[in-house]
């Protein structure tokens, strides 16, 4: 024989290869270490069943008794999930579920996928594009008694919504909110909602609620685990896991990136499937790169691909077939407003400065002057064209449309809300706290107000705004194009009624040439298609590329104004 081969205590352990299949072995086992001999100790997961299996076929290797069973069980595991898997992928798949929902509401074909998917392999990553019903897809799983009791974790200024939106109008379930970290008995429920913020409290009492499923609303907020395997971790990523330990089923929803740090997705899967990934050494070594003090997955789409391949991961966008017949038409209107000098507070000398720095500076000087620039040229630019975009948002409002208008400096904020105060805007910024947050949006729903001014990266998960609006201005643009993409998500989706219309508002200056050029955006082009997996190569906060042209743009203008 050529080796040995043992489970034990949720681990194969291979022993005793020869040295030239050794070298094969980590060939194809490429998580196991360089330098590294025998023994080696990989983690139980089918996929790796099947590796082994396949492997063997070219090197046999003796099995002990407990690996020869282990083996056959997740060879049968593999085998019944990516015929599962590839059966609900058909085009032509058809729902063999019916969510208990109350009359008259429905899920969409696309959603009681995901909510088959997740009964299927007990475990799922729900990647769809904001607006494409996540929430619904999670209670079309649950609806008809399956899986429950359920624990929900999300973001504090969510919960309520959940219930009264969602729980109660969808399906026949009770809710209990958990509001606080005061750990007691709590009353029978179908479904428990708790907080990022009180679940690292009610970490040691989650096995005592009996739960079968767990879903954790917009898991980005667990990016950074539970720091037992690497670096540190956080307290609600300890709570997260004990959550996770008391349930059979788990679900994640997230239309957020996370695919820019290799510890962000490594952590995030590893909540929801344990072990898909390997060890973090496995995953480093199979999937990262190294950059500076980070882990940057080195291919994104492929990463993307292999998570949706072996079903631990489903990513619909608003171009599939299946999900744009279900929701209204997008266009996008590309219009150039007006600057302000008078309002821009301009240091073109220190801006000058720092795009010095920017192309000829140290590793350490790019990156700090590179970061002021940003800040520096962004406010200025949002400040100088702040009365133009007021001025078109009063159009559209005194025509009898509601915007929703996208910002993200304070200064420009004041200056809308200075220019516009007769109109009664109200704000949903990272400024607000929560009950502002939920009068604010009652504001914007009945009525009492026609103009909510949004942070770009706020608003996850809320609901209800399509139901009044349709049109979205960005008053300021983000270097990311999935933020845009996620923000108009935020009135195009499920019961909108109208063809939605995002307002790009730009000007000829400050950072909106570079910004509008890495987005794409041009004037004679009517609406974007995003591919799937776009958002993860286009995830890092600071492009090195982008700030060098953007730095090359400010001594450019410098030179020409002379």
């Amino acid at each position: 024989m050529n080796g040995f081969v043992d489970f034990h205590e949720g681990k194969w352990r291979v022993s005793d290869l020869k040295p030239h299949v050794s070298l094969r072995f980590k060939d194809v086992f490429k998580g196991i270490q360089f330098g590294a001999t025998p023994p080696f100790d990989l983690r139980d997961r089918p996929s790796f069943a099947a590796d082994l299996d396949w492997f063997m076929q070219r090197y046999p290797l003796s099995l002990t008794e407990d690996a020869q069973s282990r083996l056959s069980d997740q060879l049968k595991t593999y085998a019944y999930l990516q015929d599962r898997v590839a059966e609900l992928k058909r085009p032509d798949y058809r729902p063999s579920i019916k969510p208990g929902f109350k009359a008259p509401e429905e899920a969409e074909d696309y959603q009681i996928r995901a909510a088959e998917m997740l009964r299927s392999t007990g475990s799922l990553l729900l990647l769809d594009d904001v607006g494409l019903g996540k929430t619904v897809s999670f209670l079309a799983s649950v609806a008809d008694g399956w899986g429950l009791p359920a624990a929900v974790v999300v973001q504090p200024h969510l919960s309520s919504q959940w219930v009264k939106e969602y729980i109660e109008r969808f399906t026949h379930l009770t809710a209990f909110e958990v509001k606080d970290r005061k750990v007691r008995d709590l009353p029978p429920a179908d479904i428990y909602l708790f907080r990022y913020s009180n679940i690292a409290a009610w970490a040691d009492y989650a096995a005592t609620l009996g739960i079968k499923t767990v879903c954790f609303d917009e898991i980005q907020e667990l990016r950074h685990g539970t720091g037992r395997q690497h670096g540190s971790g956080t307290a609600k990523g300890l709570g997260a896991q004990a959550f996770c330990d008391a349930a059979q089923y788990r679900i994640g929803l997230t239309a957020t990136p996370i695919y820019n740090y290799g510890s962000e997705i490594w952590n995030v899967v590893e909540f929801i499937a344990p072990g898909s990934l390997g060890s973090w050494y496995e995953f480093v070594i199979n999937w990262c790169t190294s950059h500076g003090t980070h882990w940057i997955v080195k291919d994104p789409a492929a990463l993307g691909a292999f998570l949706v391949d072996e079903g631990i991961a489903l990513r619909r966008t608003n171009d599939d077939p299946e999900v744009s017949r279900t929701l209204p038409p997008l266009s996008k209107v590309i219009t150039q407003v007006g600057w302000n000098e008078g309002d821009a507070d301009t240091n073109r000398e220190l801006q000058q400065r720092l795009a010095q720095r920017i192309l000829a500076g140290s590793f350490h000087e790019r990156g700090q002057a590179a970061r002021e620039l940003d800040v520096m040229l962004r406010q200025e630019t949002g400040i100088a064209k702040a009365r133009a975009v007021a001025a078109y948002v009063r159009t559209l409002v005194e025509a009898g449309e509601p915007v929703l208008l996208a910002g993200w400096h304070r200064g420009v904020y004041e200056i809308w809300q200075d220019t516009l105060s007769d109109l009664n805007p109200v704000m949903f910024t990272g400024s607000e706290s929560q009950p502002q947050k939920r009068c604010a949006k009652e504001a914007f729903l009945t009525g009492q107000s026609p103009l909510m001014i949004m942070s770009l990266r706020s608003g996850a998960g809320l609901d209800g705004l399509q139901h009044v609006c349709r049109h979205v201005v960005y008053g300021e643009l983000d270097w990311s194009p999935q933020v845009h993409t996620q923000f108009t998500g935020r009135v195009r989706r499920r019961g909108q009624q109208h063809p939605v219309t995002a307002h790009f508002l730009h000007v000829d200056g400050g950072s909106d040439p570079v910004v509008m050029s890495t987005l794409g955006l041009k004037a004679s082009q009517s609406h974007g298609i995003l591919n799937p997996f776009a958002d993860m190569e286009a995830a890092t906060p600071l492009d090195d590329t982008r700030m060098r042209k953007l730095a090359k743009a400010v001594l450019e203008g410098s030179h020409d104004a002379q």
